[in-house]
């Protein structure tokens, strides 16, 4: 078993919408990178472990928890003339990009990126990284356990607002 981090704008496609979508699976469209593509193909299993990320939002993290639901298959939407997916290049025959669906298994608390950050299990992380900009980047077992168990406490507390008093005080 492999462990995933896939991101999703979630103004696209959201937690609770794969939540909400029959069976709780929706396809993983749209993925317009190769090395992206590959992991799709060549390396994801039904089974797999996926750390659901909202990307390109207020505070980005992981939200939820799902699972690769089917193997690879050619991604519907390259085809689609007019789409914002639309790949010319694409046929039938020699399809360019890859979709696996993803099932949604628990909505968890937001473990926003800072947080992450502050994780010493997370340091060697891909998404971490300068530079990392993969929407689906291989995860270890080691930071796989170290995120659901964080996922699964209280977020740390928010820094204490200072009383107006205490603020007269100077303190």
């Amino acid at each position: 078993m492999r462990y995933w981090l896939m991101k999703s704008e979630p103004d696209e496609v959201s937690v609770d919408d794969v939540l909400a979508a029959p069976g709780h699976t929706v396809a993983w469209f749209g993925v317009r990178n190769y090395q992206a593509r590959n992991f799709m193909r060549d390396d994801m299993a039904v089974g797999d472990g996926v750390l659901f990320y909202h990307s390109s939002c207020a505070e980005p993290g992981v939200a939820g928890i799902a699972e690769v639901a089917s193997g690879a298959y050619p991604d519907q939407s390259q085809f689609e003339a007019g789409g914002k997916y639309f790949d010319p290049k694409a046929t039938r025959e020699q399809p360019r990009w890859i979709s696996v669906d993803v099932r949604g298994i628990e909505k968890t608390r937001l473990l926003p990126l800072s947080e992450m950050r502050t994780m010493p299990a997370l340091e060697d992380m891909v998404l971490l990284q300068k530079g990392s900009r993969l929407s689906i980047s291989p995860v270890t077992e080691a930071q796989w356990k170290a995120i659901v168990a964080r996922l699964h406490q209280a977020p740390p507390p928010a820094c204490a607002p200072v009383s107006k008093t205490a603020a007269k005080k100077g303190a």
